[in-house]
C-alpha cells in the first residue's frame, strides 16, 4: 500500500487555488492520473470546516468549469471533494505552524510525502518556507518533502538571491519546485519535439540558414483592477524574466544527451549564460517601451507612472550556433490580438534565377510555432502561381493545427501537467535558482534603461494596435519587420 500523499495548499482560499490549483487537480483525478491516495489539504487564515471548505470549491470549481465547454459531473465532483480538507491556520506567527502538525499527527501516521504549494503573496514566501523548515516539516526522512514556489521569483537580482538564500537555509534546492506555468503549456513542450524528434529541422537550426527569431506574447486585456500590483512589477518583470526567456531558452538550447530535470535545465543554462548583457549605454539601443493610452486612468496606477505595458528587446547569444542571429521578443497588454508565437525567419536564397516584378521582393521561407490561440505550427515557402506566361512566386502556408489533429484529446492546462510532474519528482519543467539568478542578471540592464529618471516616457500607442511605433522602428533600422499580430 503506497504511504499517504498530501498536496498542502497555503492560500487555500485565494483566487489562484479555486481558478487554477483545485480545478487541476480535479482533472486529474477525473482522469485517473491523481494517485488514489492522494488528498488535498487546505490551509489558510479563513475559519473553515473541511465541509464548509468543500462547498465554497464547489461553487467556484462549477463556474469555471462550465466555461471550458466540458460536462459538469456531480458525482466526479463529490468523489473527489471527499479528498479534499482544511486546516486553519496562519503559519506566520509565532507557533503558527501548530494546528498543520496536529493535522498530521492525526491523518499522517507513519511515513509520509507531502507537497507544500505557496500560493501566497510573494513577500510572505521566506517566511513560510522558514517556519516549515524551522519545525522539521522540510526533512524528507520518512517520504519527500517538496516546496512549490509561484513567480514572481524576487523583484530583482538582489532580491532574488535573498529568496534564493532563505529557501536554502532549510531547503535543497532538489526539493524546490519553481512553477511557471508558461512551461507546463502542451506547445511550449512540443518545442523540444519538433526540434530534436525531427531531422527535417535541426540541421537549419543555426546561424547560416537562420536570419533572426521573433518571440510574441500579445494581450489583448488592460491591467483592470490589477493596476497597484501591476505598476510595481510592468511588462519585463511579469513577462519577460521568467516566461519569455525560458521560452527563448528552448528555442536555442542544444540537445541534451538524455531527456532529464538536470540535463534539460543545464542546457537551458547554457543558453542563458550565453546571452550578452549589455552595457548600460547598449542596454538603452537594444529595448523600446511603450504604454496603451489610458493606463493612468486604470485604478491604482499613479498619476505619471512611466511602468511600461509593452516592451521590445533585441537579445544576443554569443556562441556557435546563433553567431549573429539577434532574437526580438516583445510582450504587451491591450493589443490586437490574443497571440503568442515563436517566428523563425530563415535567410533567402543566396541566388534566386527567378525574376522578380519590378519594385517586389520575395519573402523568405519562415517557420511559426503558435503557442495560443490557435495552436500549431505553420511553415512558409514559395510556390509557383499557375499560369501559362512566365513564373510567378506566391508564397504558401503548410499548416499543422492541434485542435484539427488531436479532436478527440482535450488540450490538458499548465497546472495539471506541473502538478503531476510535482508529484512525481520530475523537475524538468522547473526553474533552478541559477536559471532564476542568471534571467534578472539579463534584464536587469534592461529594466534599469527604462526605470532611470533620464529614461524617455514610454511611448503611446491605442489598445487593439499593434503597439507604439517606436517597436516597428526598432527591426526596420535592421532592415526587417514584426510578423503581424493575429
Amino acid at each position: 500500500m503506497a504511504s499517504p500523499l498530501t498536496v498542502v495548499i497555503f492560500g487555500a482560499s485565494g483566487d489562484l487555488t479555486s481558478r487554477k490549483l483545485i480545478p487541476a487537480l480535479f482533472n486529474l483525478a477525473r482522469r485517473g492520473h491523481l494517485p488514489p491516495e492522494a488528498r488535498i489539504l487546505g490551509v489558510a487564515r479563513t475559519e473553515y470546516t473541511d465541509d464548509t471548505y468543500r462547498e465554497y470549491l464547489h461553487g467556484k470549481v462549477r463556474d469555471g468549469f462550465g466555461s471550458a465547454g466540458d460536462d459538469w459531473n456531480a458525482e466526479e465532483w463529490n468523489n473527489f471533494a471527499q479528498r479534499v480538507f482544511y486546516c486553519p491556520a496562519d503559519v506566520t506567527k509565532p507557533n503558527g505552524v501548530a494546528p498543520l502538525q496536529q493535522w498530521f499527527a492525526a491523518h499522517e501516521p507513519g511515513e509520509g510525502r507531502r507537497l507544500y504549494y505557496l500560493s501566497i503573496s510573494p513577500e510572505l514566501y521566506p517566511e513560510v518556507a522558514t517556519a516549515l523548515g524551522e519545525a522539521g516539516m522540510s526533512r524528507d526522512e520518512t517520504g519527500f518533502r517538496r516546496l512549490i514556489i509561484e513567480k514572481p521569483f524576487g523583484h530583482d537580482l538582489a532580491t532574488a538571491k535573498a529568496l534564493n538564500t532563505a529557501l536554502h537555509k532549510h531547503w535543497n534546492e532538489n526539493q524546490l519546485y519553481r512553477i511557471d506555468h508558461y512551461l507546463g503549456k502542451e506547445t511550449v513542450q512540443n518545442i523540444l519535439i519538433f526540434r530534436f524528434a525531427n531531422t527535417l529541422f535541426e540541421p537549419i537550426w543555426n546561424y547560416q540558414y537562420i536570419d533572426h527569431v521573433q518571440i510574441t506574447v500579445g494581450e489583448t486585456v488592460t491591467v483592470g483592477k490589477r493596476g497597484a500590483y501591476y505598476d510595481g512589477s510592468g511588462v519585463l518583470r511579469d513577462m519577460f524574466q521568467s516566461h519569455l526567456l525560458q521560452v527563448l531558452a528552448l528555442i536555442a538550447m542544444e540537445s541534451p544527451s538524455r531527456y532529464n530535470a538536470d540535463n534539460l535545465r543545464n542546457e537551458k543554462m547554457k543558453v542563458l549564460d550565453s546571452i550578452r548583457i549589455p552595457s548600460a549605454q547598449d542596454a538603452k539601443q537594444s529595448i523600446v517601451v511603450g504604454q496603451y493610452e489610458g493606463y493612468h486612468g486604470e485604478p491604482g496606477v499613479p498619476e505619471g507612472s512611466k511602468t511600461p505595458t509593452y516592451a521590445a528587446l533585441k537579445l544576443s547569444i554569443d556562441n556557435a550556433r546563433w553567431k549573429n542571429v539577434p532574437f526580438y521578443v516583445r510582450s504587451g497588454k491591450g493589443l490586437k490580438a490574443r497571440y503568442s508565437e515563436i517566428m523563425i525567419q530563415l535567410r533567402c536564397p543566396p541566388h534566386l534565377m527567378f525574376p522578380l516584378p519590378p519594385g517586389e521582393t520575395m519573402q523568405c521561407n519562415r517557420m511559426t510555432l503558435v503557442l495560443q490561440p490557435n495552436e500549431g505550427i505553420h511553415l512558409n515557402f514559395q510556390t509557383k502561381v499557375p499560369d501559362v506566361e512566365g513564373v510567378r512566386l506566391q508564397p504558401r502556408d503548410l499548416t499543422f493545427n492541434y485542435k484539427q489533429a488531436f479532436s478527440t484529446k482535450a488540450m490538458p492546462e499548465a497546472y495539471e501537467r506541473l502538478l503531476l510532474d510535482a508529484m512525481q519528482g520530475d523537475a524538468s519543467l522547473f526553474m533552478r535558482s541559477d536559471e532564476i539568478e542568471r534571467a534578472w542578471e539579463i534584464m536587469e540592464p534592461m529594466i534599469q534603461a527604462s526605470e532611470q529618471p533620464d529614461a524617455p516616457e514610454p511611448m503611446s500607442y491605442p489598445i487593439g494596435s499593434q503597439g507604439p511605433d517606436c517597436a516597428h522602428t526598432m527591426l526596420e533600422q535592421d532592415g526587417r519587420k514584426w510578423q503581424p499580430l493575429g
